[in-house]
């Protein structure tokens, strides 16, 4: 009698779990929502990210808050969140690196892009915009590339750490342009390009958002972005594809961005954080604002945008051995 009395207790407390947890997928949010942004704030993953928290606010209901923890390239912050409860209240803005790029890079990650985490939603994809300090005597991708061979070794670039987007886009054209340029990783891409506008290194070549307005301002000079069509917001800087310099014909290198989730976040949570991203990103507010930052909103399924990871996880390993890039 005592071990059937156990029986039917342990099973309602089963049913009740279950429903506890059917329920909360339904009420979802009842809480604040935090974003991790793995890098410092000023970058374009942190701008990406408050302007999508300020929708998903409106849209939730809920407080959305984000949060930076830099460190080692964005997997600190990412391996935080694929650590974290999978409820759908602690989020991953992740990009290109995180996701795609830092497998090939740190043979020891402790996550791993696919199976930790589940994508959520593809926010935007941003090129890279190539710039120089002002003081460097050079207007085109020709006349760069030109100084670089005749001073090889003598320029420095920036990025936002080993294994970050800025760091595989510029060893890309790096290896692109059989030219040689002294590499400084930073904690984040901000700090890169401040120290690009103060002169302490010369050339960045990083995501628009963080760029535009240091050009804007004639604090930086851009000599190309890396999509394979100019920008609608700056269609005066030319891209790497058409400067005519060998080794940059269909050159490509843009950064994307995404919300990610920890693996086992139930169905319908992620389904709603997909209907409200996407919905946020068709509206002119937040396209206005993407496309003045230089980003190009996105609208996918979760699906699709987990077919991208996957297919970006192939196509930079190659560059990554090639230019050999590793964690430091």
């Amino acid at each position: 009698m005592m071990s059937k009395i156990k029986f039917v207790v342990s099973a309602l407390i089963l049913v009740c779990t279950y429903q506890t947890c059917a329920l909360a997928d339904v009420n979802y949010p009842l809480k604040q929502i935090r974003i991790v942004v793995p890098f410092t704030p000023g970058g374009s993953p942190d701008v990406l990210a408050r302007t999508i928290g300020q929708k998903l606010a409106e849209s939730s209901g809920v407080a959305v808050v984000v949060e930076n923890i830099a460190g080692a390239g964005g997997t600190i912050g990412a391996d935080r969140v694929a650590n974290s409860a999978a409820d759908g209240y602690t989020l991953l803005m992740g990009h290109v690196g995180t996701l795609a790029v830092a497998p090939a890079v740190y043979p020891n990650l402790p996550y791993d892009p696919v199976r930790s985490f589940v994508p959520v939603a593809l926010v935007a994809r941003v090129p890279n915009v190539l710039a120089v300090h002002p003081s460097l005597s050079v207007r085109t991708t020709s006349e760069l590339v030109k100084y670089l061979k005749a001073n090889p070794g003598k320029i420095n670039y920036g990025s936002g750490g080993n294994g970050s987007a800025a760091h595989l886009a510029t060893e890309y054209f790096k290896l692109a342009t059989n030219t040689f340029v002294v590499h400084v990783p930073y904690r984040g891409t901000a700090p890169s390009v401040s120290d690009a506008v103060a002169g302490q290194i010369q050339m960045v070549f990083t995501g628009s958002p963080a760029i535009i307005p240091m050009v804007r301002a004639g604090k930086l000079k851009a000599i190309a972005v890396s999509s394979l069509k100019r920008m609608e917001t700056m269609p005066e800087i030319p891209t790497l594809a058409e400067s005519g310099v060998k080794g940059l014909e269909g050159f490509e290198a843009d950064q994307w961005y995404g919300i990610v989730a920890p693996n086992g976040t139930p169905v319908e949570v992620v389904k709603k954080l997909n209907q409200w991203i996407n919905a946020s990103l068709a509206t002119p507010e937040i396209t206005d604002r993407l496309k003045s930052e230089g980003a190009i909103p996105m609208h996918a399924s979760q699906e699709e945008f987990g077919k991208l990871i996957q297919s970006e996880i192939k196509r930079w390993k190659p560059v990554v051995v090639n230019a050999k890039i590793t964690a430091e």
